[in-house]
């Protein structure tokens, strides 16, 4: 299914919330590696045509969806504006999602955490469940990617929302790793920790804040988008085929952290 040297020219890929960030720097990394993307967004276009435009530099091809994952007619027209443009997708990484609401649970609304879970956990359901079904009676091996999140397993206070949507995303992605495996379907999540990207901004603008977090950090930095992504890259390789039902973090240390001075 892929060329010599980890190369992806033969993958059809679907890259979910990839207007910025770390959506943006795997869709340009799978482009590099020669795969055809097809980069979801509900944000600015001018912004998303500029990330095709990154694709098709790095050397892959590339189209452009509207479409929100939590939304069943949303993810039925993805998939079809996918096969449409390039064939069956081979690869789909669900990396749309939202921010928690910061808010303590006594305080929190019904609305609030009815989003979060949709964007982040139902999403990634809705996507996968119609990845599976166009994947059956193919042949070669199929690969989702869930970016995930070091509160997978770590919980922060004022984050309910957001930590049970990826709680429940690693318990999603293990049960499906097992439901598929028999359909050379990998499975596997990444769980990035502090990473330089919209979701904080406060950190991209400021100097100060970006430093004071990275003290936490053992590796005493956050990390990129693109250092994301070539994990991501690697996860969707020939040399990750032996790899599923699992979750990497990529977070400098920071899970390591926990605990300490208890």
């Amino acid at each position: 299914m892929t060329r010599a040297g980890g190369g992806l020219a033969d993958h059809v890929a679907i890259v979910t919330g990839a207007a910025s960030g770390i959506g943006a720097a795997i869709a340009v990394a799978l482009g590099g590696e020669g795969a055809a993307v097809l980069v979801d967004h509900l944000d600015d276009d001018r912004e998303v045509r500029a990330v095709c435009e990154r694709v098709m530099k790095a050397g892959g091809r590339a189209e452009t969806i509207r479409a929100d994952v939590g939304d069943e007619a949303g993810v039925d027209a993805m998939f079809a504006a996918a096969r449409d443009a390039f064939g069956t997708p081979t690869i789909l990484v669900n990396n749309a999602g939202i921010n928690g609401g910061e808010t303590h649970v006594a305080d929190m609304t019904l609305d609030r955490w009815e989003k979060t879970l949709r964007a982040n956990l139902t999403g990634a359901f809705l996507c996968s469940r119609a990845f599976v079904r166009e994947r059956r009676g193919k042949s070669g091996i199929g690969r989702i990617v869930n970016i995930s999140s070091i509160h997978e397993d770590v919980v922060f206070k004022g984050s309910a929302d957001y930590d049970a949507s990826k709680y429940g995303l690693l318990g999603f992605a293990q049960t499906l790793a097992y439901e598929v495996a028999a359909l050379d379907i990998r499975v596997n999540n990444v769980a990035p920790g502090m990473i330089l990207t919209p979701m904080n901004e406060d950190a991209v603008r400021d100097p100060g804040v970006r430093e004071e977090r990275s003290q936490h950090i053992p590796l005493r930095r956050p990390g990129t988008p693109e250092e994301v992504a070539r994990l991501v890259v690697y996860l969707c390789g020939d040399d990750a085929a032996y790899i599923t039902g699992t979750s990497i973090r990529i977070d400098g240390g920071l899970g390591l952290t926990v605990g300490q001075g208890a």
